[in-house]
């Protein structure tokens, strides 16, 4: 009895319908493959390649920001095309690319393959979220949720196996999980083969080709979301930073903290996004993670000044306090960006907004490490400051992005 109370449990976080659980599980099995890469792929290309650090991290750059300019077409491609079959042109391109990657010797080389990558990736991410729009139905910000959750279990889980392959430490074991990413791009675009063929919507009336450019609330919302997107690269490269230089908390505090982060949004973005699906819930959410950020940086500022034992019980409680922000924050994501998009031009709008949440990703680093890092506490009072005024916005962006929707568009939002 109880384990079938447990199975249907997860049957109702995976989603209520089969396209819903297929979407759920292709989700799963890409972000385990991203998680026994992503946490070792730095070290294969310094250590077993012999590449220099600055020329891997110059390869991946370039492939970054190359790769930035395709989300946009990428989008548009999927709303003429299909999400579904614009996602397994990309995930076949990124199976091929990152099994490439076992054969790469050269700096030269490694900026090609992931420049290749990274452009499926950004074109790939906009059809993903149209596609998300078309599987969830009138409520894609929940299942997005859902997804979610799925996601950051599936990071931790692909992280634990890289965890394993680092502690061999042996080339075979690293071949092991760049194959093993590659071939959950692979796997992934099986699993979408079971979702049915989605028409494609036609433009309405007198509506512009390519809207997102005039649509001035999501262009504004995009700077906001981007500029919160800082708040990511806080936990996973500025808390260490600081934990390491500034504090005498025990080193395990790093790997408390990334655990703690990831457990904490599984267990609560499905439970937090169910309660936020109109532009009106998605500005609240987004105000409040805002102030939940201006509470949570001081925290880990002040395990500066605490002994060796408070530091780190502070430093879990303030990571705490950040997941709470960023499942609020990423809720307030869905509800806006989903919300703010027509349903004909859902890939271009994803394109547009996952360009600006890249830019924030790509600039994240240099600011976190030098004007936060470099000012020490002030910097991160400043920081709190900067996550709450962007989180003030959202209450009043939302009432504009309502007043200039379509009454259809509105009407939709309401009833759903």
């Amino acid at each position: 009895m109880i384990k079938g109370d447990v199975a249907g449990r997860i049957g109702r976080i995976a989603g209520d319908s089969g396209p819903e659980r297929v979407l759920v599980a292709a989700s799963f099995v890409n972000r385990v493959g991203n998680g026994l890469f992503n946490a070792a792929s730095a070290l294969y290309f310094t250590l077993v390649v012999g590449l220099p650090a600055a020329q891997v991290g110059a390869a991946l750059t370039i492939a970054g920001v190359i790769g930035l300019c395709a989300g946009i077409p990428g989008g548009h491609l999927a709303d003429r095309r299909g999400a579904r079959a614009v996602m397994l042109v990309t995930l076949a391109v990124q199976a091929g690319s990152m099994a490439a990657l076992v054969l790469v010797e050269s700096w030269a080389a490694l900026a090609v393959v992931a420049t290749v990558d990274q452009i499926a990736a950004a074109a790939g991410g906009a059809a993903w979220g149209a596609l998300v729009v078309r599987v969830g139905g009138q409520r894609p910000a929940l299942f997005r949720a859902k997804l979610r959750t799925f996601v950051n279990l599936g990071v931790v889980l692909g992280t634990v196996g890289a965890g394993l392959a680092l502690a061999a430490d042996t080339r075979a074991a690293y071949l092991t999980l760049i194959l093993g990413n590659a071939a959950s791009f692979a796997l992934c675009a099986v699993l979408l083969l079971l979702l049915p063929r989605y028409p494609v919507l036609a433009t309405p009336p007198r509506r512009r080709r390519r809207p997102v450019v005039a649509d001035r609330p999501f262009l504004a919302f995009t700077a906001l979301y981007g500029a919160m997107g800082l708040q990511y690269p806080v936990v996973s490269l500025l808390l260490p930073i600081w934990i390491s230089e500034h504090t005498e908390a025990p080193r395990w505090t790093v790997a408390a903290l990334f655990a703690g982060n990831s457990l904490f949004c599984v267990l609560m973005q499905t439970r937090i996004g169910s309660r936020i699906e109109t532009l009106h819930d998605g500005g609240r959410a987004f105000r409040t993670a805002g102030l939940l950020f201006l509470v949570s940086c001081p925290m880990m500022a002040l395990a500066a000044y605490t002994p060796v034992w408070a530091a780190a019980g502070l430093i879990l409680a303030a990571v705490f306090v950040h997941s709470l922000g960023e499942v609020w924050e990423s809720s307030a994501g869905f509800a806006l960006g989903f919300g703010l998009a027509p349903d004909h031009a859902q890939g271009q709008y994803q394109g547009v907004l996952g360009l600006g949440f890249s830019a924030g990703q790509a600039l994240a680093p240099a600011i976190l490490t030098t004007v936060v890092l470099g000012l020490g506490t002030t910097g991160w009072l400043l920081l709190a400051v900067f996550f709450a005024a962007l989180g003030a916005a959202g209450p009043p962006l939302a009432r504009w992005g309502t007043r200039t929707r379509p009454q259809s568009g509105v009407a939709a939002e309401v009833t759903g």
